[in-house]
């Protein structure tokens, strides 16, 4: 227990000292906003739009409005999945979890570092969107209970989404081919899931293939937070369906903290000097 506290204490403080680092270098911090900067421009012009021929016409909701909380989600989910699999599969092939492995309970406190510079990162990139449109657009309904909704859902969400993208950054040695197929993946299951508009304006088949995955229950959730309580006559059923929501997305947060850690354990085990050599080699002959 003493030990597993240790690494904990170290990944919180690695963590810290890796955010505050990416705050305190221009490109990093740059590179991590950037999409948020987008995200905002594109919702800027979509404001200008009304909701018309829908149940949701009149509560002065425009498109950027309806679509902020799927906006959320999706930097919810490119950086819990995306962002910690991309640098896992990026210290993996540059050498980075071997050397953790030499240390006592090194791949421990690495996970740890790695899981909390990840979630402040996206945090902040979460909120460069959410603080201008609460400003700037109009039909939120942004209460204190909406802003509790929204801290749940995000935290529930993180512990939902960081395993995931833990196991699949331990699978994937190449982080080219990883993002590629990673890309696919989630703009797939953006398309089926409601994310930026209710499910019930998609076909009804969708409606079973998106409420498995957790990116429909994060747009669920972000919605509850933000729109006003008539909007909730668009979501199926006619509810915001808060314990469903809780419960799919502490399902995905429960089985992906017991499969992760099994995972990253069994990776690291098989890391070596002689694989790491080839990995290089195979990366410097890509390069030529």
């Amino acid at each position: 227990m003493t030990t597993t506290l240790s690494a904990l204490r170290l990944g919180l403080l690695r963590g810290w000292i890796e955010f505050r680092h990416t705050l305190l270098t221009p490109f990093d911090l740059f590179s991590y906003l950037l999409n948020s900067a987008i995200f905002v421009v594109v919702l800027l012009f979509m404001d200008r739009n009304e909701m018309e021929d829908t149940q949701l016409y009149g509560l002065g909701l425009t498109q950027a409005t309806l679509a902020l909380p799927g906006v959320l989600a999706t930097m919810l989910v490119l950086g819990g999945v995306m962002s910690l699999a991309q640098t896992m599969s990026t210290d993996r092939e540059d050498g980075t979890l071997l050397r953790a492995r030499a240390l006592p309970r090194g791949v421990q406190s690495y996970l740890f570092g790695k899981v909390v510079s990840t979630s402040l990162i996206t945090v902040l990139s979460m909120l460069v969107i959410l603080a201008p449109a609460v400003l700037l657009f109009d039909g939120f309904q942004f209460t204190a209970q909406g802003a509790l909704t929204l801290l749940w859902v995000t935290a529930l969400g993180l512990l939902a989404t960081l395993p995931v993208g833990a196991v699949l950054g331990s699978l994937f040695p190449n982080p080219r081919s990883l993002v590629l197929v990673l890309m696919l993946l989630l703009m797939g299951l953006m398309l089926v899931s409601g994310i930026f508009v209710p499910l019930t304006m998609l076909p009804e088949w969708l409606h079973w293939v998106a409420q498995v995955f957790p990116l429909y229950w994060l747009g669920l959730g972000m919605r509850a937070g933000l729109l006003p309580d008539a909007a909730v006559a668009e979501e199926i059923g006619g509810s915001w369906r808060t314990l469903e929501t809780a419960g799919v997305l502490g399902v995905w947060a429960v089985v992906g903290l017991v499969v992760a850690p099994i995972v990253l354990r069994r990776m690291a085990r098989r890391e070596s000097g002689s694989i790491l050599e080839r990995r290089r080699h195979q990366a410097m002959q890509r390069t030529v």
